[in-house]
């Protein structure tokens, strides 16, 4: 079952960028993420309240404002990177990351994926590098050493996300991702009025922004369920290939051409998450 939430997972991390993307380009990024995590936080303390979980202990309350810190660090960071630098360069670079850091954990951990699970999570890496692929336009260098800064940050900042969420009891239900949005909100509140930045999201980006926040949240929680029922190192890696769902996104709503690359990356997107799923963990 955790190779469905990985999936899922994946496919929702994939409309929330596709969507915040969109979002953004009609308003600055603090009024947006902050919006789209009031969003994402109302999601999760609905679920809480409907299901009565009682409150975690001190020490996933810790693992899980870690998370938040670290995935606000990460988003803010990717999109800095998409704003100034070269796309080519920050989205692959990120996700990469975000795969490598959490399944090295993993292993470093005491997991031991099965061959078939390995191998299909060694082929979902360079699909996320196709994935993420556009034609190269743009030869400043400077550019692209700050692409590969802020795409190597922004990885690391999602890669850390997981690992502290992943830490986080299995009994203590959805409080983890509540904690974790509410600790990034609070965070990019005090970021945007320390620089005096405008909260005011213009009424045209609004439903991409809680539909971003909606989606983010959702695939936070399925990533939730699959790493207590399945390896963080193999979860990690299929959840990370969220540029194959932008990528589709983008196709089917602003007719974007598909190149071979990413196509070929789509391809091995689907054989690495099927060899995974012939024998699970």
């Amino acid at each position: 079952m955790y190779v469905l939430w990985s999936v899922l997972s994946a496919l929702l991390y994939g409309a929330a960028d596709f969507a915040g993307g969109l979002a953004t380009r009609r308003s600055n990024v603090e009024s947006v993420i902050i919006l789209s995590q009031i969003a994402g936080a109302c999601l999760a303390l609905g679920f809480i309240v409907a299901t009565q979980t009682a409150l975690p202990g001190p020490l996933t309350i810790v693992w899980s404002l870690a998370a938040g810190a670290s995935g606000l660090v990460g988003l803010a960071t990717l999109y800095r990177g998409l704003a100034r630098g070269v796309v080519a360069i920050v989205s692959p670079v990120s996700a990469l990351v975000a795969a490598l850091l959490p399944a090295l954990f993993g292993i470093a951990s005491g997991e031991r994926p099965s061959a078939l699970a390995m191998a299909g999570a060694l082929l979902c890496i360079p699909a996320i590098l196709f994935l993420s692929w556009q034609p190269k336009g743009d030869s400043d260098k400077r550019r692209s050493r700050l692409s590969i800064i802020d795409g190597l940050v922004a990885g690391a900042g999602f890669g850390c996300f997981f690992i502290a969420l992943s830490r986080t009891g299995h009994d203590d239900g959805l409080w983890p991702v509540a904690f974790a949005r509410l600790a990034s909100l609070f965070l990019m509140i005090a970021i945007a009025l320390i620089g005096r930045r405008g909260v005011r999201v213009p009424k045209g980006s609004r439903r991409l922004a809680i539909v971003a926040g909606f989606a983010d949240m959702g695939a936070n929680i399925l990533f939730l369920l699959a790493t207590r029922s399945g390896l963080l190192s193999i979860v990690s890696v299929i959840s990370s290939l969220f540029p194959a769902p932008t990528v589709l996104l983008a196709r089917v709503f602003q007719k974007e051409r598909i190149p071979p690359l990413r196509a070929l990356g789509l391809v091995m997107a689907l054989a690495g998450v099927a060899l995974i799923g012939i024998k699970g963990q």
